[in-house]
């Protein structure tokens, strides 16, 4: 199986870089510069449309959305490693529920919270407040589970824990801590000294 892999340091990209060191997947690499707007030439966009990284280019067919290369790394790389639950299990349902709950759910309050501090036409101390008790509602809901197993499908670390630590990391660095919630707080450490991560979060 040939994998080109389109990135770019520091970015949305990131999640799928740390899940490409954690499974040791051998691909050839390509970084896009997206600082000089590399994403946007036509030569890239007949790769990926949408003018973003990442992009996993497999057997010559693109694969572009960070959730959608996770979630097939996932399936494709991840079983047989123990990174991810086999098809037809339970385990594999929560996978896709709480991965996309990270990259959906709760990236879209981070959103809001991104455009009510930064957005200097939408900066908003009551919109930057009301995201922040939205955060901690969601923040709430990982804090029961976590606070009933260790990772977030049980007793092992898996890709959904990269994913999932890797939304919620990135809302820390927005501002959205989790210093209120401890059982949160452990787990994230835990998942961001995994040396696949190391140097990309």
């Amino acid at each position: 199986m040939s994998l080109v892999y389109y990135w770019h340091p520091m970015s949305s990209a990131t999640p799928v870089t740390c899940a490409l060191a954690e499974l040791g997947v051998p691909h050839e690499r390509v970084r896009i510069d997206i600082r000089s707007s590399e994403q946007r030439t036509a030569e890239y966009l007949a790769i990926n449309p949408n003018g973003k990284v990442p992009c996993l280019v497999v057997d010559g067919t693109p694969l572009f959305e960070g959730l959608a290369i996770l979630q097939w790394l996932g399936a494709q790389h991840g079983v047989a490693q123990g990174l991810w639950p086999a098809e037809g299990t339970p385990e594999r349902l929560q996978a896709l529920s709480w991965t996309s709950w990270a990259y959906v759910t709760y990236m879209t309050v981070l959103n809001r919270l991104w455009l009510a501090t930064q957005d200097e036409a939408l900066r908003s101390p009551g919109h930057a407040a009301a995201a922040l008790a939205a955060v901690n509602e969601l923040l709430d809901l990982l804090q029961a589970r976590l606070s009933a197993q260790r990772w977030m499908l049980g007793a092992d670390y898996s890709l959904a824990d990269l994913v999932v630590g890797s939304v919620v990391g990135y809302g820390v660095y927005l501002g959205a801590g989790v210093e209120a919630h401890p059982a949160v707080k452990a787990w994230l450490t835990a998942v961001q000294a995994r040396p696949a991560l190391q140097g990309e979060v």
